[in-house]
């Protein structure tokens, strides 16, 4: 859940892909190139960790709030 004093990041997500970048807008939402596939969760995780990463933030302070399963995500960031 969002609250007042977080950052709300609206994604579009790319799995599977050969490397894991920020490649630019798609629509409204940042596009993201993943490296993990989308199995098990493992793109959900490797998503929060690298925002987290180039954030300057730990994984904890971030979190899928909207889209677990599907390609368009919102993100709830903590402490920016």
């Amino acid at each position: 859940m969002i609250s007042s004093g977080d950052w709300r990041l609206d994604v579009h997500v790319q799995p599977g892909a050969k490397t894991t970048e920020f490649i630019g807008l798609y629509g409204e939402r940042a596009k993201i190139r993943l490296a993990a596939p989308p199995v098990d969760g493992k793109a959900n995780q490797a998503l929060i960790g690298w925002v987290a990463q180039n954030l300057g933030l730990s994984k904890a302070q971030v979190s899928i709030v909207r889209g677990q399963s599907a390609r368009k995500k919102t993100l709830a960031i903590k402490g920016l």
